[in-house]
């Protein structure tokens, strides 16, 4: 008698927005023309995080598109609390996080969800992550495609150590089996502000438990607006993303709270010394980069000096299997 077989993977796309009508739109449109094998269990729910935009008559208008598409509001503010609502309001097996930015080539699902089946003991992977430049960017922006979420790790499947949160698809089960939906430890892209971390808790408590991987097929395009390679702004990010890196490597500390600040402060120094570096060469914007990322990673220590400590002890060591 011949064993059962495993059930076909199913998908939950869901896509988190934030007074972004026009990106979402191109999101929309490239989700309702992707190229689907039948068969496939799959389906979109879109998490309005309060927008005041002309969000809702884009969703007016693409739900009559042929596209399995549901809207739910989420009042928290925060990406954080969005991805938490779209794994609540979802069922399905896998959910890809796509952002409101992101437009996703044509066989983007069926290339998903053949990875999903050929890779049962993964907790999560990512595809290829693009950047799309509105007009052509200045020069130094280009050195800074980590900052816009870029990924790009051969032509062959590699497994990594993290994910951009792009693109990110993630194994519902392992998801779960970390306590994430339970308790956030992390707020990630509040309204304006850009703060970061919540794709780095997610990808980090997943990967302490499960194989996280690079899969090359599925493509897609992180469109990056004009306004976003300004000096200031790219500053902004850089900041944003040295707390990420700090709160990051909390998690997978493994020793005491003390030896951590140790630590900490011990590796803000090549930050410091490739600002200075910058400087002397005069290139003003690297200086610039450099700086705030470094004001990032010391804001992030200053934050755990500060927390409250059940907080802190349950972020330290968070992605280890120390607390499992």
């Amino acid at each position: 008698m011949s064993e059962p077989s495993e059930p076909e993977p199913s998908l939950d796309v869901v896509v988190c927005t934030y007074n972004n009508a026009a990106g979402l739109d191109h999101v929309l449109e490239a989700l309702a023309s992707q190229r689907v094998p039948g068969g496939v269990d799959w389906g979109v729910l879109v998490v309005d995080n309060n927008c005041t935009d002309g969000t809702a008559a884009v969703l007016e208008r693409r739900a009559r598109d042929p596209l399995a598409l549901r809207v739910v509001r989420e009042r928290e503010q925060g990406l954080t609390a969005a991805r938490r609502r779209g794994v609540q309001e979802t069922s399905r097996a896998w959910i890809a996080f796509v952002d409101d930015d992101c437009v996703l080539g044509e066989d983007w699902i069926a290339r998903a969800v053949a990875i999903a089946r050929r890779r049962p003991e993964a907790g999560a992977f990512g595809g290829v992550v693009a950047l799309e430049w509105e007009g052509d960017p200045p020069e130094y922006v280009q050195r800074y495609g980590w900052a816009y979420a870029q990924q790009e790790h051969g032509s062959e499947p590699t497994r990594v150590d993290c994910l951009a949160g792009a693109g990110m698809v993630v194994r519902r089960a392992a998801l779960v089996e970390t306590g994430w939906p339970d308790r956030q430890l992390l707020a990630d892209r509040v309204g304006d502000e850009l703060i970061s971390g919540g794709d780095v808790e997610i990808v980090l408590r997943i990967g302490a438990r499960r194989e996280l991987w690079f899969e090359p097929g599925p493509r897609l395009r992180h469109v990056v607006p004009a306004r976003r390679t300004a000096p200031r702004h790219l500053a902004r990010l850089a900041y944003g993303l040295g707390a990420s890196k700090l709160f990051g490597d909390s998690m997978l500390w493994g020793g005491g709270y003390p030896r951590w600040v140790a630590r900490s402060l011990l590796e803000a120094l090549p930050f410091a010394r490739a600002a200075l570096s910058a400087a002397r060469r005069g290139r003003r914007v690297d200086a610039a980069v450099s700086l705030s990322f470094l004001g990032g990673w010391l804001a992030g220590i200053w934050r755990l000096l500060r927390a409250d400590p059940e907080w802190r002890d349950a972020l330290l060591g968070a992605a280890t299997l120390k607390r499992s």
